[in-house]
């Protein structure tokens, strides 16, 4: 999935679904995007909705974390 940029706004990101996304009703999806600098986290089904955003050595401490 790609997301058009706004004027001002960094280069297109490239969205992918998370391998860790799952769940009972098929819809809970968590989307990534990788830049440069910064490791972007959104909900599938909000798009233009609210996003996290990670420094890439945080990310990295993070990601170890979700395996149950």
């Amino acid at each position: 999935m790609i997301r058009k940029t706004v004027a001002g706004e960094a280069p297109e990101l490239v969205w992918f679904k998370s391998s860790y996304s799952g769940g009972n009703d098929g819809e809970s999806c968590v989307e990534i995007a990788v830049a440069p600098r910064t490791i972007h986290v959104r909900d599938s089904k909000h798009t233009s909705g609210p996003r996290l955003t990670f420094a890439p050595a945080a990310w990295a401490n993070f990601v170890p974390h979700l395996k149950g």
